[in-house]
């Protein structure tokens, strides 16, 4: 019992742990979108999800982003 509880208590805080990111730059972010958006135009529904989640976490670039790629925005 008390192995199950441990093992349980070191799970939840490995994931917590992994789910802590570390600020990426404006290029590495700039990166991870164009791949996200290459992955969603391919057809993976995931990537399609993670990249309008990262678009709408990252309103101090919408401005930049909507000047230097107009095709993420294919629906405007």
């Amino acid at each position: 019992m008390r192995k199950t509880i441990l093992f349980a208590g070191l799970t939840v805080l490995s994931v917590g742990i992994g789910m802590m990111t570390i600020p990426a730059s404006a290029e590495d972010r700039e990166e991870r979108m164009r791949h996200l958006h290459f992955d969603c135009d391919r057809g993976d529904r995931r990537a399609c999800v993670r990249f309008g989640v990262m678009l709408g976490e990252n309103h101090d670039h919408f401005v930049e982003w909507r000047r230097t790629h107009p095709e993420w925005w294919w629906w405007e």
